[in-house]
């Protein structure tokens, strides 16, 4: 009787162990979805809270890393996975598969959040959102007792101080120029609590929004009916961030308490 030759018999095991290794990688898949899950919720709950997420790139920043990050591990199991290898070599395989992953999350995660938006910052007459590349490390030391120049949760809202004389004014505004924002400098940040009197002069009534936006009337309607309150409780200001094409800050008129966002160019 004829027997099988080695070759056929190669190619009917190299045929069925295909199966196993989509098996593989779809469960490697599954579980890279579920970590992916737990990164979203730290980005998008802590880091970048609404409207950091759209303003700040977070959204961006995190689809670019998962999608790399969720298909890079399914495909390089799907492609080492092998029912004729040996056990132990089998999981070596598996083990530096995982190990590349997870370092290429890490590094993404790093990245993240080095980007992460850290404080809001009210700056004479607008407010500006400084991230945590914004802040000039020598300066770090400088921020006031209490104020953390880095909080892991979502970002403060701070002010920044009047300018101490004329000097000091042409010394920050020089530094500004240079592409250092004064609202990323730690040594002028104040509690946002002491800068109230200053952002309430600078805020304008919301009610000029509809006159300015006609067609934006039931965005700023909405907006107000969240936060409880008339529009003629409500003031506004401009907002600057990394990616912010237009996009305004809502307060209540009387104690400057930060209430909505809106995606309005108000300058």
């Amino acid at each position: 009787m004829n027997q099988p030759s080695s070759a056929v018999l190669s190619h009917d095991t190299a045929a069925a162990g295909w199966p196993m290794r989509v098996r593989a990688a779809l469960v490697h898949l599954g579980i890279s979805l579920l970590v992916a899950t737990a990164v979203a919720i730290l980005v998008f709950a802590i880091w970048y809270p609404y409207p950091y997420r759209e303003v700040s790139g977070g959204r961006d920043l995190f689809l670019l890393i998962i999608s790399v990050d969720v298909v890079l591990g399914p495909l390089l199991t799907l492609a080492v996975f092998n029912i004729r290898k040996p056990r132990a070599e089998m999981r070596r395989d598996i083990a530096v598969v995982a190990l590349l992953q997870l370092a290429g999350l890490g590094y993404g995660l790093w990245t993240v959040q080095q980007a992460r938006p850290v404080h809001l910052v009210f700056e004479i007459d607008r407010f500006r959102v400084v991230h945590r590349v914004d802040v000039p490390p020598e300066l770090e030391a400088k921020a006031p007792a209490g104020i953390d120049v880095a909080p892991l949760g979502a970002p403060t809202p701070l002010s920044i101080r009047t300018f101490r004389n004329e000097n000091e004014n042409m010394e920050m505004t020089m530094a500004a120029l240079q592409g250092v924002q004064l609202a990323a400098r730690p040594d002028l940040w104040e509690p946002y609590a002491d800068g109230r009197d200053r952002i309430l002069r600078a805020a304008r009534p919301a009610a000029d929004l509809l006159k300015r936006f006609p067609n934006e009337q039931g965005l700023v309607q909405q907006a107000a009916q969240r936060a409880g309150r008339p529009l003629g409780q409500l003031a506004f200001l401009p907002l600057i961030a990394r990616k912010a094409e237009g996009w305004t800050v809502l307060l209540d008129a009387r104690t400057a308490e930060i209430v909505d966002y809106l995606p309005l160019d108000s300058f």
